[in-house]
């Protein structure tokens, strides 16, 4: 009863930790770019100009948000890739998303291989994590992976903690994540930067295309559990 009761302690200070450093980045990235944003909202020029003369700092705080996004799964990353389209441009802001999640995970993806089930019950169920077990065993194993990341709307995040249960290799997992996420990715940069553009009517098209593939896409993902999981069902009882 006692160790449950630390590991539940452990596992608030290192969720409370995690949320601690990305609100001071948060804070970070609002000084450094949610002002700036605010003041020259009107003047899309200015605000790129800014974003010029301050780049480094800028971006090295929004790979920090990026990297910290895909570690503490319970926050969202949509919003910060709306927030990178708008900032610094639909290519440069895809850039800079691809590489916050990749090195973010690349490090889950380490920590998950150290620590096991620990880790990866800080942020979900098992329950979540066995209806992906079927993916230990698949043949099509890595093709799954990269279709479930490759289509807007599915849970990558949970995907990035359950790959560290399985024996890829990591070369394998940094391909899959860093061009598996592209379309998810750019489709929110490529909008908010139409925003700013005030061309409203694309990033309409943009926004309303993507919110299709991703029902579709959360319509694929569950098919997949679905389907593979009854397989795995019928295999116990026929054994």
């Amino acid at each position: 009863m006692e160790k449950n009761k630390v590991s539940v302690r452990k596992k608030r200070i290192i969720v409370l930790s995690g949320l601690a450093v990305f609100i001071i980045l948060s804070v970070i990235v609002g000084i450094y770019i949610g002002k700036p944003m605010i003041k020259f909202i009107d003047d899309h020029e200015k605000f790129r100009a800014w974003v010029d003369s301050n780049g480094i700092m800028a971006m090295a705080a929004f790979m920090g948000m990026m990297v910290l996004q895909v570690i503490i799964a319970l926050i969202p990353g949509e919003p910060l890739e709306l927030a990178a389209g708008y900032a610094f441009g639909p290519w440069i802001g895809t850039l800079l998303c691809l590489v916050g999640a990749l090195i973010g995970s690349i490090i889950v993806f380490l920590i998950v291989r150290k620590f096991g089930m620990k880790a990866v019950t800080l942020f979900f169920d098992e329950e979540k994590i066995n209806k992906l077990k079927f993916l230990h065993n698949s043949s099509q194993r890595n093709f799954l992976i990269f279709i479930i990341f490759f289509i807007p709307g599915t849970p990558k995040d949970l995907l990035a903690y359950f790959v560290g249960l399985t024996d890829m290799k990591i070369s394998m997992w940094i391909a899959i994540t860093a061009v598996a996420r592209i379309p998810s990715i750019i489709t929110s940069t490529v909008a908010a930067d139409a925003i700013g553009m005030h061309n409203y009517l694309f990033a309409g098209v943009v926004f309303g295309g993507t919110l299709l593939v991703s029902l579709l896409g959360i319509f694929i993902y569950n098919r997949i559990i679905k389907k593979n999981n009854a397989k795995g069902e019928n295999t116990e009882k026929n054994t």
